[in-house]
């Protein structure tokens, strides 16, 4: 295996971690992210300034422009008739597998939720904390060739579970037509409406309200350059999931494998476009070989052989390493989007993974069955950041409030450090508001 961090058009990016040369590739390997191109930046930063000022009407010229279908603010929201047609359409074993996906991403998602708190302390103060839902959350939903009914559940239903009542979605709707499974999984996951625009501009009307479109609180879900753009541009104004990358997977695998089954996890991840990014780290040189050897006999058969193929050569890695505790080093630099574990004892493995968005543990647990059926969401900090951030959760739909209760001598107990810190800092009216309160208690 060749140790070198260049990588050309006969294959991806091959290291071994004892080789020299190696940090500089990996270091290659941890930078290939791009930040987001300035014209997409100031793309929408310019659309979102435009449905602000002329609101609806900046809606229906954006999306005549970029999905190519001429709406009035009447038309812009989905009907009751046309879901209730797309749901009738949705083939019965399809609707089958998403009454099933459904069922368990609500129960997953409705074990994470989380319980009041209440306490009382030796000085006699109530303490508590207190959860409760936000009052709306948009949904983005990527439209054409790029739809994905998962996503509208794995975005939707926290939501739902949280307890939030508005739910709304928008959906870009490219020559007029939207994918009527997206529909049919709307209805599962409990979205309340559906609004057939999408890019930078259904951003900013969820974000800013137009007279047609109400303003949301959060807006969660995956899109393009120019909708993660508009995603950070509108932050402050609105609460935001995450801004997503391209997908990525690492896959860490020992000799024992059948190397055909982890070339087709690798496939699985470089198949979503040519940005993705899918890793295999192993101990097995022998193994690596065939798994390479797998990946170009897959991509010979492959119906998105040419998405795939450029993912795999641009960005795809095989590295070599010494044992598996020094794979999971690499993993907790790599801080993957996804992660699989195909290993003899993977709960070992898993115990000493600190950074990875979500885990698939066995040999027989392919991440793929965990961007539909598994239960756990699939939307995930990519680009690293599972460094610092999680998946989508009901977490992401519930807002803590704290709250305090102290009588007479609670205050008493508690309240001259108040005051005595209060004019430690030059506040004087924070102090008065305590010590009023104290001298009463006193006289």
């Amino acid at each position: 295996m060749n140790s070198s961090a260049v990588q050309g058009a006969e294959g991806p990016r091959r290291l071994e971690t004892h080789a020299p040369g190696f940090e500089a590739g990996f270091a290659a390997l941890l930078a290939r992210r791009a930040e987001a191109s300035a014209e997409a930046e100031a793309a929408a930063a310019a659309i979102i300034a435009a449905v602000r000022h002329r609101g609806d009407s900046a809606v229906a010229e954006f999306t005549a422009r970029f999905d190519r279908v001429h709406l009035t603010p009447e038309r812009f929201r989905v009907s009751k008739e046309e879901i209730d047609a797309a749901d009738a359409a949705t083939p019965p074993a399809i609707a089958a597998a998403l009454d099933l996906a459904a069922a368990r991403i609500t129960a997953f998602h409705r074990a994470q939720m989380p319980a009041d708190l209440a306490t009382h302390d030796a000085s006699g103060v109530q303490l508590g904390l207190r959860w409760g839902p936000l009052d709306s959350v948009g949904i983005y939903v990527p439209g054409g060739k790029a739809a994905y009914p998962s996503s509208v559940l794995m975005n939707a239903i926290p939501a739902r579970v949280a307890g939030v009542a508005r739910i709304a979605m928008a959906v870009p709707a490219p020559e007029g037509v939207l994918n009527p499974l997206v529909l049919a999984a709307a209805r599962r996951a409990g979205v309340t409406e559906v609004w057939r625009i999408g890019g930078a501009q259904a951003v900013a009307a969820l974000a800013f309200g137009t007279a047609t479109i109400a303003p949301v609180d959060r807006i969660v879900g995956p899109g393009n350059a120019y909708v993660a753009a508009a995603k950070r541009l509108v932050f402050g104004q609105v609460g935001i999931d995450m801004i997503a990358g391209p997908s990525e997977v690492v896959v860490v695998a020992d000799g024992a494998n059948d190397p055909r089954w982890i070339a087709v996890d690798l496939l699985a991840q470089a198949e979503h476009d040519e940005s993705a990014q899918a890793i295999l780290i192993t101990d097995d040189r022998g193994f690596a070989d065939r798994v390479a050897r797998a990946v170009e006999e897959e991509l010979a058969l492959a119906p998105r052989a040419a998405i795939a193929q450029a993912s795999w050569r641009r960005h795809g890695a095989i590295i070599l390493c010494r044992d598996l505790d020094e794979a999971a080093g690499l993993v907790n630099r790599l801080a993957p989007e996804h992660l699989e574990l195909a290993v003899d004892d993977p709960a070992s493995l898993f115990a000493r993974i600190r950074h990875a968005g979500a885990v698939f543990l066995g040999r027989h647990c392919p991440e793929a069955v965990g961007d539909y059926v598994a239960g756990p969401n699939h939307v995930l900090p990519t680009s690293r950041t599972a460094r610092f951030a999680s998946g989508l959760s009901v977490f992401d739909m519930l807002k803590r409030t704290t709250w305090v209760a102290a009588d007479e001598a609670a205050l008493a107990a508690i309240g001259p450090a108040a005051v005595a810190l209060a004019e430690a800092e030059g506040l004087p009216a924070h102090a008065r508001s305590i010590s009023l309160r104290l001298a009463r208690g006193s006289a």
